[in-house]
């Protein structure tokens, strides 16, 4: 039982945590369980089939499972949804930092080519992932 609730405990994490990492170990957590449903395995054996078939799973479908979620038609709806929109930075982004901006009453992770101070409006110029690719949009 302890299993099955650490896998999903892990597999709701994943939806907090990018990275699609968490979901696999929550397969080896459920493999474990339904195992030890069936048969009676020592702590150390369950701990051994547990690491072993995350880090399998995670070798041979991460990228298989990242194709299928991050589809291209997701991508292109996120960027028709912002680039080319303003938003407002909240924190000081330098040239390769990560800072915040607030866009759509939320709050993204940003990254720009151009120093921006806290407050001033950006453009958002693309994405890498979930991240927002901005650039200054000061007036000269």
């Amino acid at each position: 039982m302890a299993w099955f609730v650490l896998g999903f405990v892990l597999f709701v994490l994943e939806f907090m945590v990018p990275g699609l990492i968490l979901f696999f170990f929550a397969i080896g957590a459920w493999i474990v369980a339904l195992l030890t449903f069936v048969f009676d395995l020592s702590l150390n054996f369950q701990l051994i089939i547990f690491l072993t078939s995350s880090v399998l799973s995670i070798l041979f479908f991460r990228k298989w499972a990242k194709r299928v979620v991050f589809t291209k038609k997701y991508q292109s709806e996120l960027e028709d949804e912002f680039v080319g929109k303003i938003g407002k930075a909240e924190t000081f982004i330098g040239p390769g930092q990560t800072g915040k901006v607030g866009f759509k009453g939320t709050t993204w992770d940003a990254t720009s080519a151009d120093t921006i101070q806290a407050g001033e409006n950006v453009m958002i110029a693309g994405n890498d992932s979930i991240v927002l690719l901005v650039t200054s949009n000061k007036q000269l």
